[in-house]
């Protein structure tokens, strides 16, 4: 089949409800060009998205002080959305929604709430009511950032049998179980003091997990024990140049892995780029071998297609488009961006 010119992405930001707050845009591969084709209103601060697998669902976190999970049909021609409603997360700032391997349930990570949700998805792909709820609790040594949990992620293993929540605020990850939509305590994973876990990702061999700390601006690379749950430290490796002194506005944000599972790329806010791991595709282990400047301010997701990556500049209001180096996994700007208001999540479609 050949690659279309063309792929649809869409963009969460930060707006009021009554501003246009999902932007539909379309992508040219060739070249990075991107252009808006459609907004959507009727969502506060659609912060982060996840996509069903056969592109008919988009699900949103609204993130404001009452949480709310949002569900949107996707029209099969115009890709238009249209709501099919939304839910209270009972929780505060949910920053986090993915999708199980089988579609069946969908999970929320609330950030200021403290709690993770799930909700069993219909075949329509709406929801029905929360079928489970944890509350996390403690805190971490920093007073200004870790006061009290703060669950900044939640992401299914490959089986589908658990969840691992990255808290922000504990310096862990909670592994939970899924079973027949409950979440059932397995274990803590725990990271140095002051780390601040945010985003993983596992690598598409199922190898390695790696974790971006927003906090301490690093990345952790694990050892993956899917059959029994675990992970177990191999690495811990700064996410800035040696020596660049970090500031109070210096924090990680988001983690990806290439399609060829050779290259990890991690977010750094403050310092406006995108840090370039390398591999080692028998260790796991990486090395840093590059930083791209994002062309924004604060970029904090990114995503990445293909051979293109695009990121989202929050404070400066651009999505800029990069080309990736296929032997170096090098970033190489393509001049394009596109502008939108406080851009901070990105899904192909």
């Amino acid at each position: 089949m050949e690659r279309s010119d063309q792929v649809l992405f869409y963009v969460g930001t930060y707006s009021p409800e009554g501003k246009e707050a999902l932007f539909l845009c379309t992508l040219n591969l060739a070249g990075g060009e991107m252009r808006i084709l459609q907004g959507t209103k009727g969502i506060e601060n659609p912060s982060y998205l996840a996509l069903n697998n056969a592109g008919t669902t988009l699900y949103a976190v609204s993130e404001k002080d009452e949480g709310e999970i949002h569900v949107f049909s996707i029209d099969p021609n115009t890709k238009t959305l249209t709501s099919l409603g939304g839910h209270a997360t009972e929780g505060g700032a949910p920053c986090y929604v993915s999708i199980s391997p089988k579609e069946d349930y969908l999970f929320v990570s609330n950030y200021s709430g403290g709690n993770v949700n799930v909700f069993p998805v219909n075949r329509d792909g709406s929801l029905q009511e929360m079928s489970s709820q944890v509350r996390h609790v403690g805190q971490g040594i920093r007073d200004d950032r870790q006061e009290a949990p703060h669950p900044h992620s939640i992401i299914p293993d490959s089986s589908g049998e658990r969840v691992m929540v990255c808290d922000l605020g504990l310096d862990q990850i909670v592994y939970y179980g899924v079973e027949k939509g409950l979440l059932v305590s397995h274990r803590e994973v725990n990271l140095p003091p002051g780390s601040g876990p945010r985003h993983l990702v596992l690598h598409p061999s199922g190898k390695w997990v790696y974790l971006v700390n927003e906090l301490n601006n690093t990345v952790t690379v694990f050892t993956n024990d899917e059959k029994f749950g675990n992970l177990s430290i191999l690495q811990h490796i700064p996410t800035l140049p040696e020596h660049y002194i970090a500031g109070s506005d210096d924090t990680a944000a988001d983690i990806h892995i290439s399609p060829c599972g050779r290259f990890l790329y991690a977010s750094n806010r403050g310092h406006d780029s995108i840090v370039l791991f390398t591999i080692d595709d028998s260790t796991g282990l990486l090395t840093a071998a590059d930083w791209q400047t994002t062309g924004g301010r604060m970029p904090r997701n990114f995503a990445i297609f293909d051979n293109i990556m695009l990121v989202a500049n929050q404070n400066s209001g651009n999505i800029t488009s990069y080309i990736l180096d296929s032997d170096s996994g090098r970033l190489i700007p393509t001049g394009n961006e596109l502008e939108i208001s406080s851009p901070v999540c990105i899904v192909f479609l």
